[in-house]
């Protein structure tokens, strides 16, 4: 494919707008390691792609996603009756395709990934023990790399309300680096009634508040403690090892009060610096590996 100016072109580019994602439930993956994942799912879990477009570079650097491109190709998308469709195109082509400024030679079109809320709590579900909720995030980076650190400390569920940037946004996508395919998202989630159904599966609620009264130091410690049979002269104000629901805020505002009001507990993370506070990207790193190290410790 030569021409930057081609139908299919402008109907790929288009994805970067939400409109056009929502119309087509399709979002654009970009750049070597976000396609790498996103075949690996396609053929290993569900079919997921509708289209590869590649340059002759790019598929040159990559042998390992040249490989897994010609097994996917022609394989059933979501979409009855289509196949999934690979064609190498020209960088200007692909330039024209891409939301990032410097391409990387390979873009994806993938069909929406979102679960139901049926999907998550009962005998036939997921029943999560870790969870991110993405409450109001406003920057695509922040939100790709919250996916990303949850994907990494084995969380089973991302949760985005509503007002919080989607997740299918071409940057936050590509901030995930592929986690994206590995995590369970829902979006537009009314915060309140989700949190009363997890509380009623037994679901702790933990909000990540500067300005919460619980130390999640404190909070780890006892943690440790529990897990050697060490007993500590303070009972803690949470048992981190419990199927926990963390709450990460807006980046200018935080969490609101009603927000704040929906969990069991807020927790600050220690800041020992002169930093005012720390990023939500980092912060909810740092909760959720809190919340790992005690649900899973053992495990592996």
């Amino acid at each position: 494919m030569e021409n930057p100016n081609a139908d299919r072109v402008k109907d790929v580019a288009a994805l970067a707008t939400r409109r056009a994602r929502t119309k087509k439930n399709q979002f654009l993956v970009e750049g070597p390691q976000c396609v790498r994942e996103a075949l690996k799912y396609h053929l290993d879990q569900a079919p997921v792609l509708d289209a590869v477009y590649v340059t002759e570079s790019a598929l040159e650097r990559h042998d390992d996603i040249a490989d897994l491109l010609e097994e996917a190709y022609g394989t059933p998308t979501p979409e009855p009756g289509r196949k999934v469709f690979m064609r190498m195109v020209t960088d200007e082509v692909l330039a024209a395709m891409a939301d990032a400024v410097t391409p990387q030679g390979i873009v994806a079109v993938a069909f929406t990934l979102d679960i139901t809320a049926d999907e998550i709590f009962g005998a036939e579900a997921i029943n999560p023990r870790l969870m991110a909720t993405l409450t109001r995030v406003q920057d695509p980076g922040n939100a790709g790399t919250i996916l990303r650190a949850a994907d990494a400390a084995g969380a089973d569920l991302v949760i985005a309300t509503k007002g919080t940037v989607d997740l299918y946004n071409p940057k936050t996508v590509r901030s995930t680096a592929g986690s994206i395919f590995h995590v369970p998202i829902i979006q537009g989630v009314e915060l309140e009634e989700f949190a009363e159904d997890a509380k009623a599966q037994g679901i702790g609620v933990l909000a990540a508040d500067g300005y919460g009264a619980v130390n999640l130091d404190d909070l780890s410690d006892a943690a440790v403690a529990a897990y050697y049979g060490i007993e500590l002269e303070k009972k803690p104000k949470y048992d981190l090892s419990r199927p926990t629901l963390w709450l990460f805020g807006n980046e200018a505002q935080g969490l609101t009060r009603a927000e704040k009001a929906v969990a069991n507990t807020k927790v600050a993370v220690p800041v020992h610096g002169s930093a005012e506070s720390l990023n939500v990207s980092v912060a909810a790193a740092v909760c959720l590996y809190a919340s790992a190290r005690a649900i899973f410790r053992g495990e592996k």
